[in-house]
């Protein structure tokens, strides 16, 4: 990257690091038995350096990295919301991450606004020598953002499932080893060594492809959402998610054969060949694929996905949304309802002998003026205009990179007394929104205690905008 970390949408795209150094991650997931309070040592495992051999073998999934699609794609643009009465029951991604005014569009502005010279006298952002520094980083290294669209075109996998030997189309996010996160260019993830009650078990083929033991996923069923009333449309009367995976099924895998390596691996399709899936171009048929799917090649190997937008640490930030544990969340993100994320231990939040890290949304936040009101932000906005929720994440060491992320969703309500105030604000950092809490300025969905909302959501960052 040759400019300032502030730039226009035409350079941000070959801001792609070279080098892979580490990327510390926050917790994302445990799955440890908890007494008491009290976490046991015994419990905890220890995590081995992978041996050669172990390191060659997860070796074989690498792939070449994804180029973008070079012909235009139908897209799922913010303008179908726009144009659209019946987009919470629309099949497929939700609004990307460019939207129509500023409170749908986190995209920075160039750092020469203000200024009497050019963006071209700006020099590079920090971010380009130390990815833990100020400035636009690609996290997920595997495949290319598209800025102008909001949307990363990643390598795409066929695995099996074991006894059937039927097809199981999926991508590859993150991993617990930094040894096969470096090799492969995927997100480190510590946490989720973590993870192994909460994933289902597979083994690594010759080809590097998983052959899975359990777990599928219905693609067949159609997304609908009936909000509630104006002003009030969270919670919606009725939600059915678009993917249904049985009791078995979860994104995160645990490798058998390979050093009991965790990747997290969501599918996208399954049981169809690969002629009932091939829309490179886009136009996809989303009763046979996941709905944040934009395009899919099985020709060569790729699928470009939605993007969507949330704050980490008050920061702008693009991430994928795949699966989530139940299905009103499942129908809202157009996610894959996962059962088998049903087995994380929630309300802990990022202590240690936490499973999960909170991620905050607003049920009630700003949503007069749509996309115009710089302040848009939660469910009910989202619901009333099909145009994006804009989620408040949350890290616990700001100065580290972020990347994997099963998080827990933390809902907050803004109480009728900060409304008449007009205190009511778009929230984008953890201590802001729990001082508001203190503050007795919001609470829990319909005024009760703030906590856990009893369910996670698979959602790995992409790419931090400065």
């Amino acid at each position: 990257m040759k400019a300032t970390h502030r730039q226009d949408r035409t350079t941000l795209s070959s801001s792609r690091i070279g080098v892979i150094s580490p990327i510390f991650t926050l917790a994302v997931i445990f799955s440890l038995a908890v007494s008491s309070g009290t976490l046991h040592a015994a419990q905890v495992p220890v995590k081995q350096p992978l041996s050669p051999e172990i390191l060659a073998m997860h070796a074989r999934a690498k792939r070449p990295a994804a180029s973008a699609p070079t012909t235009s794609l139908e897209l799922a643009a913010t303008t179908t919301a726009l144009t659209s009465s019946s987009f919470n029951s629309d099949q497929g991604p939700g609004p990307g991450p460019i939207g129509p005014g500023p409170g749908c569009n986190l995209f920075p502005a160039p750092a020469s606004i203000g200024t009497t010279v050019p963006l071209s006298y700006f020099g590079p952002p920090p971010s380009d020598t130390n990815r833990s520094l100020v400035g636009p980083v690609q996290l997920l290294d595997i495949g290319v953002v598209d800025v102008a669209h909001g949307t990363i075109t990643i390598p795409l996998y066929l695995g099996h499932l074991k006894k059937s030997g039927k097809n199981v189309w999926y991508v590859l996010t993150d991993v617990d080893d930094p040894n096969v996160a470096a090799e492969l260019g995927l997100n480190f993830s510590a946490k989720l060594t973590f993870a192994s009650h909460s994933a289902r078990t597979g083994n690594l083929d010759a080809n590097g492809n998983v052959v899975f033991d359990a777990g599928t996923v219905n693609f067949k069923p159609e997304r609908k959402i009936i909000p509630g009333p104006a002003g009030h449309e969270f919670p919606p009367t009725s939600a059915t998610p678009g993917a249904i995976g049985d009791a078995n099924y979860g994104p995160l895998v645990q490798i058998v054969n390979a050093g009991n390596v965790i990747y997290n691996a969501p599918m996208v399709a399954f049981d169809v060949d690969a002629n009932q899936i091939s829309f490179p171009n886009g136009n996809v048929d989303y009763t046979k694929v996941h709905d944040q799917v934009v395009a899919i090649d099985p020709v060569n190997m790729t699928v470009t996905l939605n993007l969507i937008n949330g704050f980490s640490f008050g920061r702008p930030v693009w991430y994928l949304s795949m699966d989530t544990s139940n299905a009103l969340g499942a129908a809202i993100e157009h996610n894959t309802l996962a059962p088998l994320m049903q087995n994380l231990l929630l309300g802990h939040d990022d202590s240690f002998a936490s499973p999960v890290e909170r991620i905050f949304i607003s049920t009630n936040g700003p949503e007069s003026g749509s996309c115009d009101n710089p302040l848009r932000q939660g469910l009910s906005a989202d619901l009333a205009d099909g145009l994006g929720q804009t989620t408040s994440w949350v890290e616990s060491q700001p100065s580290r990179l972020i990347t994997a992320r099963i998080g827990m969703r933390s809902l907050f309500e803004w109480t009728q007394d900060a409304i008449d105030q007009g205190f009511r604000g778009q929230l984008r950092e953890e201590f802001q929104i729990l001082t508001f809490v203190q503050d007795k300025l919001i609470t829990g969905p319909g005024g009760a205690a703030f906590g856990s909302s009893g369910f996670s959501i698979n959602c790995p960052i992409v790419q931090r905008l400065d």
